[in-house]
């Protein structure tokens, strides 16, 4: 019998949220075998310092993207997601143009899901809630999804560059709500970013923040209890 859902949809951030980085050194290996360079950030940056700053500035480069794009016009733009990595990635340790290209090539293949993301969203899809991936994003992220399974437990993918709008302003919220069909009291927004994520509230939505976190839990698991909290 399936419970009561006190919920019927549910809005989910991608990145932070439901994926992760891997850490930053297979990323750099991963890029470098794409540019036909086989070889690690050892190799790269023998110094362990120049290495530190290198791995660090890869792991945090989302983190500073802020610094040079405060109104984030990279979430609305390929050519400014593009520009902004460039001027983030370009004066690190042990980087050259072609490992630019290399690793920005390679940016999506290092996100991998949370272990309790999929399991959380089949828990939802049998509860018959709907549910919409709602991102931030300059590019589209669609192939993250497939890749990882993402893309057959969720009805709907909300990016901001495709809307032209980014969260916090709240017609991305609305854009999200239309794509599931819910209304804002019946729905939950689950996120990682209290700024953008949290937004959420103003609307009516409820909202939880899952500050990113460096291990496996997160909190994620308990999406499907809160769903049914007051059944």
């Amino acid at each position: 019998m399936t419970p009561q859902r006190d919920l019927d949809a549910v809005l989910l951030d991608l990145h932070g949220t439901l994926v992760r980085p891997r850490p930053a050194s297979t990323w750099v290996a991963g890029a470098l075998a794409h540019a036909g360079r086989p070889g690690t950030a050892e190799h790269l940056v023998p110094d362990a310092g120049g290495r530190a700053a290198l791995l660090d500035g890869l792991d945090r480069i989302w983190e500073r993207a802020g610094d040079v794009d405060p109104g984030n016009a990279r979430d609305l733009d390929a050519r400014r997601h593009r520009e902004v990595f460039d001027v983030l990635v370009g004066p690190l340790p042990g980087v050259d143009a072609g490992l630019v290209d290399a690793l920005y090539a390679t940016l999506l293949d290092v996100w991998t899901p949370f272990p309790d993301t999929l399991p959380t969203l089949q828990a939802l899809a049998a509860l018959g809630v709907r549910t919409a991936v709602l991102s931030n994003v300059g590019i589209d992220v669609r192939p993250v999804l497939r890749r990882t399974g993402i893309a057959g437990l969720v009805d709907a993918v909300v990016l901001s560059c495709e809307h032209g709008v980014v969260k916090p302003d709240p017609e991305l919220f609305r854009r999200a709500l239309g794509a599931v069909g819910a209304a804002p009291e019946r729905t939950l927004m689950v996120g990682d970013n209290w700024r953008d994520d949290g937004a959420a509230a103003a609307l009516g939505i409820r909202t939880l923040v899952l500050p990113a976190a460096l291990g496996d839990r997160h909190g994620l698991a308990g999406v499907p209890a809160l769903v049914t909290a007051s059944a």
